[in-house]
């Protein structure tokens, strides 16, 4: 709890099912926003594995 009212609060990490009625319209703006970049972060994982599969299954098929 914050001493003085000007202090800023500590942003809570995002739940999956977590309430979102008592989020402003700000919160929930910045929230999808973080959301969006950690999706493109484990797309951008998924295909990189991708590429790392395909290549040890083109080497494998060689011999």
């Amino acid at each position: 709890m914050a001493i003085f009212d000007d202090e800023p609060k500590k942003a809570r990490p995002h739940e999956i099912g977590q309430d979102l009625s008592l989020l402003s319209v700000s919160d929930l703006t910045e929230r999808i926003g973080i959301l969006r970049d950690e999706i493109a972060r484990l797309e951008a994982e998924l295909k990189a594995k991708d590429t790392t599969k395909s290549a040890a299954e083109a080497l494998f098929r060689r011999g």
